[in-house]
């Protein structure tokens, strides 16, 4: 489901089938800097850039 989920919010920026190549690495970071800045409800609505911080920090 967390697939699914994640390609659909991609799916707001690109659409199926568009061949990115034909954007900058500049978009496609915003892009993806805006999924990670993005709550989830799976994640008890912590974004996943703060769920990735705090696993990493915990193993530090």
């Amino acid at each position: 489901g967390s697939n699914e989920n994640t390609n659909g919010l991609l799916r707001q920026y690109f659409p199926k089938g568009i061949d990115v190549s034909a954007y900058s690495q500049s978009k496609l970071n915003s892009v993806a800097r805006r999924l990670n800045e993005r709550p989830r409800k799976t994640l008890n609505f912590q974004t996943p850039a703060e769920q990735f911080y705090q696993c990493i920090a915990s193993t530090g």
